[in-house]
């Protein structure tokens, strides 16, 4: 199943470092950021996996449960754990799924449904697909994702960042311009007329372009 922008975000019930869980229920009426790894013990995830630990109080300020997965038994990802603390100086303070069926791979389009069923005897060139983040809204629809390969390490701050993008722009009528950080000038989307656009910014908006309008980012 390809899944896209818009699909929901297909709901399984898996083993993590926490416990067992139900994924949307676990997600409930957060947002969610799953980002998978190919294998245990890979140099460049280790190093993602300890940002991402430093970083989760930012994510937990935006209202925003992060998970991990990668395609190894869970007992794996506590012996994994103490490497990431030792070389990252933060070990996971969020649940890792261990995935040794590959369904939850499978279920997010990162592996064909012919790669078999069992996480046994697969090298990280095995699971080179599994390398995938996705942004999940409390309605469990995907609202973005990124697939890196495996020897370039993901930018977490550019996650933050598209995520505050997306929180934005679900609540108002906006779009974000590029390198847009929070509190930046948003667009006013050429769908919102200006009759419209001087009702909900009282303040004015500066237009560029007919199609290019900006104005101060309304509160989040």
């Amino acid at each position: 199943m390809a899944l896209r922008i818009g699909s929901t975000a297909p709901d399984f019930t898996a083993e993590t470092t926490e416990g067992t869980i139900s994924f949307h229920e676990w997600i409930g009426d957060q947002w969610c950021i799953l980002f998978s790894h190919p294998k245990d013990f890979t140099p460049v995830c280790t190093t993602e996996l300890g940002y991402m630990a430093r970083l989760k109080p930012e994510f937990d300020r935006r209202d925003t449960r992060i998970i991990g997965l990668s395609v190894d038994p869970v007992a794996n990802h506590a012996d994994w754990a103490k490497d990431i603390e030792e070389t990252q100086g933060t070990a996971p303070n969020y649940p890792m799924i261990g995935d040794v069926d590959l369904k939850v791979a499978k279920l997010y389009d990162m592996l064909p449904e012919t790669e078999g069923d069992s996480a046994e005897g697969r090298t990280p060139a095995d699971n080179a697909t599994v390398r995938t983040v996705f942004i999940i809204g409390p309605d469990k629809k995907i609202k973005a994702q990124l697939s890196y390969p495996m020897t370039s390490g993901r930018n977490f701050d550019e996650i933050l960042r598209l995520l505050d993008s997306i929180q934005l722009t679900s609540k108002h009528t906006v779009a974000t311009p590029v390198n847009w950080q929070l509190g930046d000038d948003i667009i006013i989307p050429p769908t919102v007329s200006d009759e419209d656009a001087r009702k909900a910014f009282p303040e004015g908006f500066t237009t560029l372009k007919p199609y290019l309008r900006v104005a101060k980012q309304p509160g989040k």
